[in-house]
């Protein structure tokens, strides 16, 4: 089955409008500009419009087009150096922590919002009498980290980078929450080593990226590495566990998702995928990657 899914309950986020390879999103009180490669159409408000909204404008370096992230953001009005919006549905109610970040990014994924509510049914289906295991791999700032351990599952959230492991710790106890295990390391090599000691989990959330490096160096290249990285993840997942999985890549279809999943989870029939994207106000769908999950 293909759908598409957007954000069920995350009133502190609007996109305002999009187009002209840039989008206008609102995060709590703050309004905000940044560049959007997949908004090809034009802008249905004014350039007046636009920048009389905007409290911030992330602008690449040396006027660099393309979906280049490098950047540097002109604030036009007072904003605080981070902010906090919270998502609530269900029986999820957490916090995430956002900030203006120099790789145009803000903290949070709002089209993440039906997967998060995904996670937590799933969590909520499993009647094991143990804590149902979860991992997060590439888990940034931890929005799927947190809607699972609120969900009541024992967390473990691997990124390769420090900082925004400590954003998503942030993001916990703001939250009122706590036990995340926090793992700095390279995707890749810790699912490795899983599979060599047995490791088994009731759910696996994959948010990888084209390119990205490990802490020590190591080199991460989606095309080259997502096949054997899902055959790791098929021998760790228990026969119920419950999996997810993001791409943003362009050049990345679902239909290429579908088949590597059909190889590695034969027994699962289960699947949803499709398209992630965000409606503005004027009815333009901005897609913003795929998604496979069951």
């Amino acid at each position: 089955m293909i759908q598409a899914i957007t954000p069920l309950a995350l009133p502190e986020y609007e996109l305002i409008d999009s187009g002209d390879f840039e989008k206008l999103e609102r995060f709590g009180k703050w309004v905000l500009r940044r560049p959007e490669p997949q908004a090809v159409w034009s802008k249905s408000m004014s350039v007046s419009e636009w920048e009389k909204l905007a409290h911030a404008t992330f602008e690449r370096k040396n006027g660099e087009k393309g979906d280049s992230d490098s950047g540097n953001w002109t604030v036009k009005r007072e904003m605080p150096d981070r902010w906090f919006v919270k998502y609530k549905h269900g029986i999820l109610n957490f916090s995430m922590r956002l900030a203006l970040t120099s790789f145009k990014h803000v903290g949070i994924f709002p089209e993440q919002a039906d997967n998060w509510d995904f996670i937590a049914k799933k969590l909520s289906e499993n009647k094991q009498s143990e804590k149902p295991k979860v991992l997060n791999l590439f888990a940034y700032t931890g929005g799927a980290s947190v809607a699972a351990c609120q969900a009541g599952a024992d967390v473990t959230h691997v990124d390769s980078v420090k900082q925004v492991v400590t954003w998503s710790r942030e993001n916990m106890e703001e939250s009122g929450l706590d036990g995340i295990r926090w793992v700095i390391e390279d995707a890749f090599k810790f699912v490795q080593r899983d599979v060599r000691r047995g490791k088994k989990y009731d759910g696996i959330i994959l948010d990888p990226p084209a390119y990205g490096r490990g802490p020590d160096g190591e080199k991460w290249v989606l095309e080259k590495q997502i096949n054997e990285l899902l055959s790791m993840c098929s021998e760790i997942l228990t026969p119920t566990g419950f999996f997810v999985i993001n791409l943003y890549s362009l050049g990345f279809s679902t239909l290429i998702t579908q088949n590597i999943i059909k190889q590695h989870f034969p027994e699962r029939t289960n699947v949803e995928s499709g398209e992630l994207y965000l409606e503005d106000k004027y009815g333009k769908k901005l897609p913003l990657g795929t998604f496979l999950r069951f």
